[in-house]
């Protein structure tokens, strides 16, 4: 049985689980990505306050990216933080403001992200899912971009 865009209904229901696990994680990593950007402090504050910006708003638009896909899979996205507790990888951190530990959590939890899409790009490639492979090919390839410039930061 095929759902409204073609697909195995069986699939469809496995990878929106797994796109609602990615979902939970990149709603916890947005919170805590706003924490880091209201709290940061020392002497890297413009950059950084900046930069934790630019990762929440990319992070927002990927929330209702990935949840706008579970519907045209014909699923339900999750829309409870405490749901999203219960499922994510990526855990609240609180209280972090220097730079090299907001900086560290930061590609830490994209690292999280990152084995998360390459795990729904392998299942939608297997299953000729091509929506859901080039969403997440088009997330990875921006993220491998801003992990090798957070590590960059580090040295």
């Amino acid at each position: 049985m095929k759902n409204q865009i073609g697909l195995e209904k069986a699939y469809a229901d496995k990878v929106s689980e797994k796109l609602n696990d990615f979902l939970s994680n990149i709603q916890v990593a947005y919170m805590n990505v706003r924490g880091f950007h209201w709290n940061i402090a020392g002497k890297h504050f413009f950059k950084l306050h900046e930069k934790f910006e630019e990762v929440y708003d990319d992070l927002n638009e990927k929330a209702d990216e990935v949840a706008e896909r579970i519907l045209m899979l014909e699923g339900k996205p999750v829309h409870a933080f405490s749901e999203y507790l219960k499922r994510a990888e990526i855990k609240e951190k609180l209280n972090v403001s220097t730079d090299q530990a907001t900086v560290k959590e930061l590609i830490d939890q994209i690292l999280i992200l990152l084995k998360h899409e390459r795990e729904i790009l392998a299942l939608a490639s297997e299953n000729g899912d091509d929506g859901t492979a080039d969403l997440m090919t088009g997330y990875i390839s921006g993220q491998e971009k801003t992990i090798w410039m957070l590590n960059a930061f580090m040295k």
